[in-house]
């Protein structure tokens, strides 16, 4: 397979006066020519596209990368004075590219040799990602995302199957879908809502990786997108200036204190009693952790039952324990 150099700028989000420019002083010369004279690359030129790029992205010179690309000892001359943080300067920059590679190689086709559209395809998105995140936050996103790949097709399945019905956000259903959704991603990202944030943007803004190596497409992207800002403004209603961003913690703690609620309402144990006291000292425990100490944030956490009815979708605490525990001196 081989692309037309208008093709290839379009692909890379290059220009074609770049290509030329690489090609005239032999960074980058083209495979081949078309009867017509136009230029055409294959893989191996675009693979060469992708080391020029990523050691541009780098920082390094056009005058530097040929001589490495080549494997030349050319180095560029520097004063004595300058030699010791030149050289430092260089190993972080094969440090970076070292990592930039091993990224790229965990996302191209296993088993068969990349094909041009594999090359154009994974720089086109690694230089979409790198205007967005450094090294070290993309090998921590991209590195991550095995532990929660095949979590996230099911749920993308399971969304698809739900907007397939024609049903609307303010749905129950949808809205355990929504919380399913963001924690999965707030447990992805390791909890960090800035890097959340960025990603989100990326997605909005660049249509080119929606839909791309797992991730959703543009309708799913935009429902769910509409989804969570439905959520959102709910929480924003209930917690008012108080910043609602939690602490991440796992489930499995709520959910055991959900089934031992469930077994005391069976029960009819007393809300004073000693077993409903103990399950409500956890809870309190479980509140602290969430809200890291903020007491303004603990006490809303506390009162979530009180908001809209939608804002329990999806929660391991359901509103029945969450009255039942409710501290004695609360009329709710």
């Amino acid at each position: 397979m081989h692309l037309k150099v208008g093709e290839l700028a379009r692909s890379t989000g290059l220009t074609v006066r770049t290509l030329h420019h690489y090609d005239e002083i032999g960074l980058l010369k083209p495979s081949g020519r078309s009867g017509s004279g136009y230029r055409l690359y294959d893989e191996g030129d675009a693979a060469r596209l992708h080391a020029i790029q990523a050691l541009r992205h780098l920082g390094l010179p056009l005058a530097e990368i040929g001589p490495l690309l080549d494997g030349s000892e050319a180095a560029p001359q520097r004063v004595i004075e300058q030699q010791m943080h030149a050289l430092d300067h260089q190993i972080r920059q094969a440090t970076e590219l070292r990592e930039r590679l091993a990224l790229m190689h965990g996302m191209l086709s296993k088993g068969d040799s990349p094909s041009m559209d594999d090359w154009v395809r994974t720089l086109s998105m690694m230089t979409t990602f790198g205007r967005y995140f450094d090294t070290r936050e993309l090998k921590q996103i991209l590195g991550a995302y095995g532990s929660v790949e095949q979590e996230w097709l099911q749920l993308q399945a399971e969304v698809r199957r739900y907007m397939d019905t024609g049903g609307g956000i303010d749905t129950l259903e949808c809205q355990v879908l929504t919380r399913r959704w963001t924690m999965l991603m707030v447990r992805w990202m390791g909890g960090d809502y800035a890097l959340m944030d960025r990603w989100g943007t990326m997605f909005r803004q660049e249509s080119g990786v929606r839909g791309q190596g797992g991730a959703p497409p543009t309708d799913m992207m935009e429902f769910m997108e509409s989804a969570i800002q439905l959520r959102v403004r709910w929480f924003q209603e209930h917690f008012g200036d108080v910043d609602f961003r939690l602490r991440p913690t796992p489930d499995t703690e709520a959910q055991a204190i959900e089934a031992e609620g469930q077994a005391l309402l069976r029960a009819g144990e007393p809300r004073h009693g000693a077993r409903a006291q103990a399950l409500r000292a956890r809870w309190a425990a479980l509140l602290d952790q969430t809200s890291g100490g903020n007491a303004a944030l603990r006490a809303k956490l506390a009162t979530l039952h009180l908001g809209h009815p939608l804002l329990l979708a999806g929660l391991p605490l359901g509103r029945e324990v969450r009255e039942f525990l409710s501290p004695l001196d609360e009329s709710a």
